[in-house]
C-alpha cells in the first residue's frame, strides 16, 4: 500500500508531496489494529475493529505525530462523515473523520486496493468500487473523484 501511494506521488510531481511522510505515515496507518478484537487476523485486543483509526491516532499523538495520526483516523473506508458515524451509530468520536490533505487522500484511496487477508493481491477498481458502495454513495462518490485526480498514476 505505501509503494502505490508513492507511485502516485511520483506520477504527480506537480502536488509537491511529502514523500517521506506519505512513506512513514502508510506503513503505520493500521497501527491501531494491534488493539482490536480481529482473530481472522491475528488480532485480539479488546476493542471493536471500527476503531482502528481512532486508537492507532491515539498511539501516535502520544508519541508527538499528530500528521500521522490524523492519517490513522482518516483512513476508514473512504472517510467516515460526522453524519455517517452517528446515523450508523458507530462507536467513534462524533465528528468528521473525512481525509482532508492531499496525503490523507492518497493513503486512504490507496489503502482501498488492498485486505488484510490477500497482502499480495491488488484489488481491482471495480472491485473497490463494489465494496465502497456498499457503505453509501458519500464514500464512493469520494472515491471516484480521488479515482479521477490519481488514475492517470498507475494501471489498476
Amino acid at each position: 500500500m505505501a509503494d502505490k501511494s508513492l507511485a502516485i506521488a511520483r506520477a504527480h510531481p506537480e502536488l509537491n508531496l511529502d514523500c517521506d511522510f506519505l512513506f512513514e505515515a502508510a506503513m503505520l496507518h493500521d497501527i491501531g489494529i494491534v488493539r482490536t478484537d480481529a482473530p481472522g487476523i491475528k488480532c485480539f485486543g479488546s476493542e471493536p475493529y471500527i476503531r482502528h483509526g481512532v486508537i492507532g491516532a491515539e498511539m501516535l499523538r502520544a508519541e508527538g505525530l499528530p500528521r500521522h495520526a490524523r492519517v490513522c483516523e482518516r483512513h476508514t473506508g473512504a472517510g467516515l462523515s460526522l453524519d455517517d458515524i452517528v446515523s450508523q451509530n458507530l462507536p467513534l468520536p462524533h465528528m468528521d473523520l473525512l481525509p482532508e490533505t492531499l496525503e490523507e487522500q492518497i493513503i486512504c484511496y490507496s489503502d482501498k486496493f488492498f485486505s488484510k487477508t490477500k497482502l499480495d493481491v491488488e484489488k481491482t477498481v471495480e472491485q473497490v468500487e463494489r465494496s465502497i458502495e456498499k457503505f453509501g454513495q458519500q464514500g464512493l462518490e469520494r472515491f471516484l473523484g480521488w479515482e479521477e485526480r490519481f488514475k492517470l498514476t498507475i494501471g489498476n
